[in-house]
This record gives structure tokens, sequence and C-alpha cells, in this order.
């Protein structure tokens, strides 16, 4: 947060050299581990090569429909009330949509152990297009908790 009248500068991360996407060049980022781009790159790449020879379809179509799904429309915040914290329930803003969505998808394909990163992804990503997986339960689930303190969203200041 900016002190005073200052403004925020924002930094869009390039996209992919392959595609020339910026939410896959975010992604890319978020998987990158140890600062090894390079690495993080090829295993996108190939979680690609993966998708479209199970599917048949383009695995940049496939990567969109999948965070578009994963993408989550509510969340909640703590607030402190008068001595007791409630989760309130809030919209969530387009930016940190793709937020929320790769980061859960990156997490749920680290949770998976005994094949390589780029099948683990590709498995993911294809399950988040047809709306099953463990990133669409954790999307399910930020939903659930947001519907439960649906009573509190009065509380939230805009």
């Amino acid at each position: 947060m900016p002190r005073g009248n200052r403004k925020v500068h924002r930094h869009d991360p390039k996209p992919d050299p392959k595609f020339g996407s910026a939410i896959i060049g975010k992604f890319i980022n978020n998987l990158m581990w140890a600062g090894k781009k390079s690495t993080a790159t090829s295993l996108v790449y190939d979680a690609f090569d993966i998708i479209e020879k199970k599917t048949g379809k383009k695995g940049l179509d496939i990567f969109n429909k999948a965070i578009a799904n994963v993408s989550p429309t509510l969340k909640v915040r703590s607030r402190r009330i008068g001595g007791a914290n409630y989760q309130i329930p809030m919209e969530v803003k387009k930016d940190q949509k793709i937020v929320f969505a790769t980061k859960w998808i990156i997490e749920a394909v680290r949770a998976k152990k005994g094949r390589s990163t780029p099948e683990e992804l590709a498995e993911e990503l294809m399950l988040a297009a047809e709306n099953q997986g463990a990133a669409m339960k954790k999307k399910e689930d930020t939903h659930r908790m947001a519907e439960a303190n649906r009573a509190y969203a009065h509380y939230a200041k805009f």
C-alpha cells in the first residue's frame, strides 16, 4: 500500500515466448522453483503436448478453459468487529481470480506424487477444464464458505 498520494506502478510480466500469452507467462513464473524459469517453461510446454496427445485439442484452449473454471468469484475475508471475528464474503477482483486459479492448480500438482510434473500438470488442467479435480474442489470449498457466511455480507466495506 502506498503512503500518501503516491501511485502504485504495476509490473506486468513478459508473455511466454511460444504463445505470447500473459496468463501463461504468469503461470510459468508461479510454477518456477529456485529461479529456474527455463525448466518451468519446458514443464508447461511438455504438459501442453501431453494434453494435445490425449485429447486432440489445443493445449492452450484447455489451459484457458481450466483457468476460467477454477477462477473464484467469491472469497471470505476475516474482519474484527466489536470483539468478534467475522468471515465476510467479498467479490474477487479480475486480477486476483487468475492469481487464485494458478496458485490452486500448482498446489494440486505439487500435492500429487508418483508421476512426472508435466504429466500431473496435464492431468490437473484436463480435469479443471471438465470442472473436476483438486483445484476445482478448492474453488467449491471457497464458494461454500462464502455462501455459509452470506449473513455477514453487510459488514463488507467497499
